[in-house]
């Protein structure tokens, strides 16, 4: 796990003035929006007897412990103690984590880590996301798996035609050789492009429909963020499609993957389910795989692995990922100390459209 970056924690929409939980980062957190609309974050660890404060009430945009009634403001300070008498010290230990928020491109954001604001890389850009002309729609699933190995699911351009023969991939069987890339360095990531020249029609699902030759040129941009974002770009000549992805390490053993989908073309909002349908179907394609990797988190070393020139994309992450490790931005996730195993998240969840 790295800190020190700005992790998207949760959709905009999903925030509202109700206390919310997240688990991440193996913690857990709580959100709330403010009279003003702002969001908060806090540990969702009361500092007295350790209770879920996403359990409590709001007042007077503070947050209320509803084990004892212990009041937090937005800076984690500790104003009240009701079983206290009146005069007695509020002991400074009392007060908890906040975390500074941003909130972007449809998403809020969390820094974690001890960096100066000065100091701290900026949010990527989601330069499409305000383009009036691409249509979103917003979905989450979660896999089994360590976070880093859904990461390199969604940089591997070798497996399309293999993991996904039943779905988009079935236009590479015919061809499935990916021709030699150039990653190159971006700020805090990295990019690619990739021309598959031999992409042919599919035989099934909605993108039938949008290809009139038997035979295209299919044209992807391929793009890494740090921490944990990806970004897939693909072009087919009538349209284009974005997608980004957010991939959330909630512990060792699960990753819940944030995305929004862009599109130019068929942008009528009752076709968005048959685009979540099919993202869905796609999900589920890489989760049969991710799940079965082993071991869980990518070996720390790269001669562990046998690899090929279509590996250049995952290449650059393990050795990017190495690079802040190395620099001290790593943190183990068992030094958080969630005891308890949290609920399942989540069944998959598909959306289609949020403001």
């Amino acid at each position: 796990m790295l800190k020190n970056f700005w992790y998207a924690c949760e959709f905009s929409s999903a925030v509202s003035n109700q206390p919310k939980q997240i688990v991440m980062l193996n913690q857990r957190f709580v959100l709330y929006r403010n009279s003003q609309g702002q969001v908060v974050v806090l540990k969702d660890q009361c500092s007295h007897r350790g209770a879920a404060l996403s359990q409590g009430w709001l007042e007077n945009n503070c947050i209320r412990c509803p084990y004892h009634g212990w009041k937090f403001q937005a800076d984690g300070k500790c104003l009240e103690i009701p079983s206290n008498e009146t005069g007695v010290p509020i002991p400074k230990r009392a007060n908890i984590t906040s975390y500074p928020v941003q909130e972007k491109y449809g998403f809020i954001w969390i820094f974690y880590g001890d960096l100066p604001p000065s100091e701290r890389p900026p949010i990527p850009p989601f330069p499409e996301y305000q383009n009036p002309k691409m249509h979103p729609i917003y979905l989450e699933y979660e896999m089994q798996t360590h976070y880093t190995r859904v990461i390199e699911n969604a940089l591997d351009p070798a497996h399309l035609y293999a993991v996904h023969a039943n779905s988009f991939g079935a236009g590479l069987s015919q061809d499935p050789t990916v021709e030699n890339y150039v990653v190159q360095d971006e700020d805090w990531g990295f990019s690619t492009k990739i021309i598959y020249k031999n992409y042919t029609k599919p035989k099934n699902g909605i993108f039938k429909s949008f290809f009139r030759p038997k035979q295209t040129q299919l044209n992807a941009t391929t793009s890494f963020y740090l921490p944990n974002i990806t970004k897939i770009e693909s072009d087919f000549g009538r349209g284009k499609i974005i997608n980004y992805a957010i991939h959330l390490p909630v512990d060792n053993h699960t990753t819940l993957s944030k995305r929004i989908q862009l599109r130019n073309f068929f942008t009528y909002s009752w076709a968005d389910r048959l685009f979540v349908n099919f993202h869905h179907k796609v999900g589920l394609e890489d989760r049969v795989v991710t799940e079965s990797q082993y071991p869980k988190l990518i070996p720390e070393t790269l001669s562990t692995e046998v690899h090929v020139p279509a590996d250049a994309l995952t290449l650059a992450y393990r050795q990017l990922r190495q690079k802040y490790l190395s620099m001290g931005w790593g943190e183990d996730f068992n030094k958080n100390k969630l005891d308890d195993s949290h609920q399942k998240l989540i069944q998959p969840v598909y959306t289609s459209s949020m403001n």
